[in-house]
């Protein structure tokens, strides 16, 4: 059974009754494809790499261009290809602003908060599959992606991205989708590592997570990741951790993720993360993305000449980036068929993979039904009648927000609007009549087109408001400012339910939003962003096609201010404190008893399902052996559908604060009406254990622990309980000033001191430095600033679509100055200005006296040193682009 496909013995049944499905062939990768990997040629790398010249070697440790790694032609070593995803392929065609249009057509799955909420293993699976083959048909050597960082707060810009808020779920759906993107033999690249959990000042932020927090919460998914697929990559962070930023955090890149989790692959940049090149070789930082012009190359092979660099630490970066491009180039000849020492030639267009784009499109359908969560179902309304008179309200349905806006923004294969598939399916019988109800782009006030769509509604059997977010109020490059939808869908919302009792609200969003009209609707289904087919799915559902088997896997709270983490949400642009700790997502909820709207792990179905027979495989286990344990479910109602079963386990007496239950397995089970089923879980010492601040390890305290059972965090069927003997942990009174607290929802800093972490205060902003952003320096530079910003608007042009435009700016003030340089003297000054402008503004910037504003002390910890190294740092920016090594 291939890795991340569990439990042949619960393997979904097709998912559609009435509805012909087409899918995914088994055999889209070969076996000779599915051994392809880096490892394999360790061996050859390393030969080859004997062969090279420093400047050879200094060359592979950037790329050649945004998407391509470096070529060395004499040695037959191909140029290859990397890019973007998660949700689907963007293949950059190369005419793009900062490479986010003008794409190759691609199949857009539903994005990764849609299909977090499938908790379906063999699903991630399946999409990794379809993706991988796309990527082979276009010759790509890896795709940037899963992205599976935690959703610590729901105003992360780019938490449609994002699987999950709890550590579990992402981990398994990451190996999942990681191992069937890598049975093509192309690879992948788990983001962001580690703790990028906010878009705003995101390269200058500095995040200070205690190592308790950090172990238990935002790290397990990437160790889970890392441990049992092994991803071809490892793409680091902007951000710093601690204080040192991931592009050179030796204890995060070198002890962590290769020394404690084996990781064998290239830890490759985030575009334009790299701050200083020599320290990010050191600190296990292997490609940087994307090229620096040649500028970072010299740096390298300056540094081994000087001996500031082992030329051994240099050596083995090159054979890990040779042995990955060794990897894509095998792949690349078994796709054009060649044998013995032939080279495959570098591919540059490629023919459409029509057949395969259409396999995908019928599972995109297939993906996006089993992802989407029935929140709320009162008296029936759903699923609609076939002959039903139906009022299709909202812009969205003739112009679908299905993905979001960014780097992983897809050109989707297709595309159909849910009026167009509503009215194809109720033309034998029923009937859809429409009503726009708000501006799908800005949802602006107007009240006319709420009185149409009450109108419409008054007058249909059943009404179904597609609402939702609209595309700029989420995205990568900046955050929420909150969690309401827009007034005039509330307003809408609201007054079509008071003219029409039987009806359905269906969002499309890539977060949770608040629901002030949550009692006047007796249906709401979360669609999230579907994808390219997700109108196809909506009318499944509607209409009783497919049965809802979704769940959250996340908490929609009653609003954003109930989340332990949000008076430390991206509250100051140099520094982020998790002072909230373990208290993210559903933890804090059920811990300290606060309501949430719909809690993790909640959705209905169109059946109903009866838990019984749970028995534990034994009474008493030790501190390092497992928990076995069976149960039966049944399908007790008259459709054919999955559930999630999920169990939880409670630390009953603990000495030190632990969540008051924790997600530790599920199980996705289809079962036909009136099935019944057995499932089995095996519980491993870890879901017992905590991490612990004196021995840096994991700790099963010896106890009572609580077996829970449930279809939802707060609906448990089964419970049982277990006790685990041992000993019992050695303490140590003299860990710090303070004893580390038993309950928090807030830690101060003494708190945080006593869990091992000091909090220092945050950078200044004043004076300006080498990394002052853009946005910084056009906003309190005075004229100098300005002026700056003006030229810099002005070279950088404009794009049509309003979201990407306004993505592009917030990037671009995003950029320290050393980025930006970095950037401009690079492969990307293609699409951003050519050079004499860059120097320019960066002459400005040193020009600048970056004084500070009025009433405002300037700090006196950047001393004469300091700045002396940013003029020499502004030196360098200004230094022509290609320097001979």
């Amino acid at each position: 059974m291939p890795s991340g496909q569990r439990n042949a013995a619960v393997a979904p049944a097709e998912a559609f009754t009435g509805v012909a499905m087409r899918v995914m062939p088994s055999n889209t990768a070969s076996p000779t494809a599915e051994a392809i990997r880096p490892s394999v040629y360790h061996e050859q790398a390393q030969m080859l790499v004997r062969r090279m010249t420093l400047k050879e070697k200094a060359s592979l440790c950037s790329g050649s261009g945004f998407w391509t790694l470096e070529p060395i032609e004499r040695l037959s070593i191909s140029k290859v290809l990397i890019a973007d995803g998660p949700h689907g392929l963007r293949k950059d065609c190369g005419a793009s602003h900062l490479g986010l249009s003008d794409s190759v057509r691609a199949t857009c799955f539903p994005t990764a908060s849609a299909l977090g909420a499938s908790w379906d293993r063999e699903l991630l699976y399946k999409v990794g599959q379809a993706l991988g083959a796309e990527c082979a048909a276009q010759d790509v050597a890896a795709i940037l992606g899963p992205g599976i960082n935690i959703k610590r707060h729901p105003l992360c810009g780019r938490n449609f991205e994002y699987f999950s808020e709890d550590p579990f779920v992402s981990g398994e759906l990451a190996v999942a989708f990681i191992n069937g993107v890598q049975q093509n033999g192309v690879g992948t690249s788990l983001k962001h590592f580690a703790c990028n959990q906010q878009e705003k000042d995101r390269l200058v932020v500095d995040t200070l997570v205690d190592e308790r927090t950090l172990r238990e919460i935002y790290l397990p998914a990437f160790e889970s990741a890392v441990r049992r697929a092994q991803p071809w990559t490892v793409m680091c962070a902007y951000n710093r951790l601690n204080g040192v930023h991931c592009s050179e955090h030796n204890w995060l890149n070198n002890r962590v993720l290769r020394s404690e989790w084996g990781f064998e692959g290239l830890i490759v940049t985030d575009w334009g993360a790299i701050v200083d090149r020599v320290t990010g070789l050191i600190s296990g930082v292997d490609l940087e993305m994307p090229a620096s012009g040649g500028y970072n190359d010299q740096r390298i092979a300056s540094a081994v000449r000087s001996r500031m660099l082992n030329v051994a630490v240099l050596d083995t970066t090159a054979v890990r980036i040779i042995q990955f491009t060794l990897a894509a180039m095998a792949r690349r000849s078994l796709q054009q068929g060649l044998t013995g020492s032939a080279a495959p030639k570098s591919v540059g267009a490629v023919q459409e993979p029509l057949a395969l784009l259409e396999a995908n499109d019928a599972f995109a359908r297939r993906a996006a039904v089993q992802s989407a969560v029935l929140l709320k179902n009162e008296a029936g309304v759903l699923p609609i009648a076939r002959n039903a008179r139906v009022a299709l309200i909202g812009g969205f349905a003739e112009q679908p927000r299905y993905q979001g806006s960014g780097s992983s923004k897809v050109n989707a294969y297709r595309l159909e609007t849910p009026l167009e598939v509503m009215r194809d399916a109720a033309a034998c019988a029923g009937e859809v009549v429409y009503a726009q109800g708000f501006d799908p782009v800005s949802a602006a006030p107007d009240s006319a087109l709420i009185s149409e769509a009450v109108r419409v509604a008054a007058a249909a059997d059943v009404v179904v408001v597609v609402a939702g977010l609209p595309p700029a109020f989420e995205s990568e490059g900046f955050d929420r400012e909150h969690m309401r939808l827009p007034e005039q869908i509330n307003e809408l919302i609201s007054a079509v339910a008071a003219a029409q009792r039987n009806m359905v609200v269906a969002l499309c969003n890539g977060a949770p939003v608040e629901m002030p009209w949550v009692q006047e609707c007796p249906a709401i289904l979360e669609l999230y962003l579907g994808g390219q087919a997700g109108a196809r799915a909506l009318v499944d559902l509607l209409y009783g096609h497919a049965c809802p088997c979704g769940k959250l896997a996340e908490t929609f709270a009653v609003r954003a201010s109930d989340h332990a983490s949000h008076a430390h949400f991206a509250a100051h642009p140099r520094q982020v404190v998790y002072r909230e700790g373990l208290n993210v997502g559903y933890r804090h909820f059920v811990t300290h008893g606060i309501d949430v709207l719909f809690p993790f792990g909640h959705g209905l179905s169109y059946t109903t399902f009866a838990y019984a027979d749970l028995v534990l495989g034994a009474t008493e286990i030790g501190q390092q052996e497992s928990l076995t344990l069976t149960m039966t479910i049944a399908n007790t109602g008259a459709f054919t559908a999955a559930e999630v079963v999920q169990v939880y386990v409670r630390d009953v007496v603990a000495s030190v604060f632990r969540p008051e239950r924790e997600l530790r397995e599920f199980e996705k089970v289809w079962l036909e009406p009136g099935e019944k089923r057995q499932i089995s879980f095996t519980l491993l010492p870890r879901a017992f254990a905590f991490f612990d601040i004196i021995s840096h390890d994991w700790y099963v305290e010896p106890g009572a622990y609580d077996i829970l059972i449930g279809s939802s965090l707060l609906d448990i069927r089964l419970s049982s309980q277990i006790d685990v003997v041992g000993a019992k942990r050695e303490t140590n009174p003299n860990l710090a000033p303070a004893a580390p607290p038993r309950s928090y929802v807030a830690l101060t800093n003494a708190q945080m001191d006593a869990m091992g972490l000091s909090v220092p205060p945050p950078d200044p902003l004043r004076p300006f430095s080498i990394r002052t952003t853009i946005g910084e320096f056009a906003d309190h530079g005075g004229v100098f600033g300005s002026g700056f910003f003006a030229i810099l608007r002005k070279a950088m042009g404009t794009v049509e679509d309003p979201i990407e435009e306004r993505l592009r700016v917030e990037m671009v003030r995003a950029l320290p100055l050393q980025q930006f340089a970095n950037f401009a003297n690079g492969n990307a000054g293609r699409v951003v200005m050519p050079d004499f402008i860059v120097y320019l503004l960066l002459c400005l910037f040193k020009c600048s006296p970056g004084q500070t504003r009025e009433g405002e002390v300037t700090s006196s910890s950047r001393g004469m040193a300091a700045q002396r190294e940013d003029q020499r740092l502004l030196s360098h920016c200004c230094a022509p682009a290609r320097v001979s090594l």
